[in-house]
């Protein structure tokens, strides 16, 4: 058994765990992935964030699910991310270039709040990717007996994007975890349920694949508004409320997104880990 440090970390709610793995072995922080993120035998998180270094930015960024699956970005977690470089001295830059599997991400650090480039969604249907050609908007989709009307969206991760009525009523939980693994989502799918308020704002409960319904998800928030604003039921900057907070999400007219929100460090300490 070796012990290693970490840094428990949240944005709106969405919670990570932040280790330095320049230095050590990344592996073995890997494989521990789902014993760190538990919630009564480890440390409890949504995600485990690894901190490795790159040739082609100023740091590489990994992330692992509470189940130990790997996937491409999160929007609360690169934030949650550039704010511990930052509050650690290990950057001197306000903003930030991080290799991530969705490729070089630019997180700002404004004070509190981080801002993210989160790129152009990708709404083509084989490259979200999702089992339908062309743009997935409004299509339908079958769960149980009941057929609610999707608008899929990728933001380096594929997003499926519901409006329900209410929100805080909504079966989110079992709708969620059934639209995750739907056949027509070959990589799973985060599930976004939403409630409009009025053109520039959202109220939001998100189902994240491997991780199950969450306070916040910066993707996903991204997701709604681009599939809200195709949608034509907000314009193309809204803010989204979650249950662990707010986010600013604006659709910029040279098509990328932008995410903005806090970050912020819960505690810090050392944990061992199995070989």
């Amino acid at each position: 058994m070796a012990a290693v440090a970490f840094t428990k970390m949240q944005g709106t709610g969405n919670d990570f765990i932040v280790v330095d793995a320049r230095d050590s072995d990344p592996d073995r922080v890997i494989r521990n992935a789902r014993f760190l993120c538990d919630r009564r035998f480890g440390i409890g998180a949504d995600q485990l964030l690894l901190i490795l270094s790159s040739r082609q930015a100023d740091f590489k960024m990994q992330i692992f699910n509470a189940d130990g699956s790997e996937v491409e970005m999160c929007g609360n977690g690169i934030r949650c991310f550039a704010k511990y470089l930052k509050d650690r001295d290990l950057t001197d830059k306000e903003t930030i270039q991080v290799e991530t599997p969705a490729g070089i991400m630019t997180p700002t650090i404004r004070g509190e709040l981080v801002s993210v480039d989160m790129g152009a969604p990708i709404l083509d249907g084989p490259a979200i990717p999702v089992k339908l050609e062309g743009r997935v908007i409004a299509k339908p989709i079958r769960v149980g007996e009941q057929t609610y009307t999707m608008t899929c969206v990728s933001m380096g991760n594929p997003h499926c994007v519901i409006r329900v009525e209410d929100v805080n009523t909504f079966p989110a939980k079992e709708v969620g975890s059934a639209i995750e693994s739907h056949p027509l989502f070959p990589n799973r799918v985060n599930v976004e349920f939403v409630e409009i308020l009025s053109d520039r704002e959202i109220r939001m409960r998100v189902w994240e694949r491997g991780a199950g319904e969450t306070l916040s998800c910066g993707t996903g928030a991204c997701a709604a508004v681009v599939a809200s604003s195709l949608n034509e039921w907000t314009g193309r900057e809204a803010q989204v409320h979650l249950a662990g907070g707010d986010l600013e999400i604006r659709w910029e007219p040279n098509n990328r997104v932008t995410l903005t929100g806090p970050g912020k460090e819960v505690f810090s300490g050392t944990i061992e880990l199995s070989p």
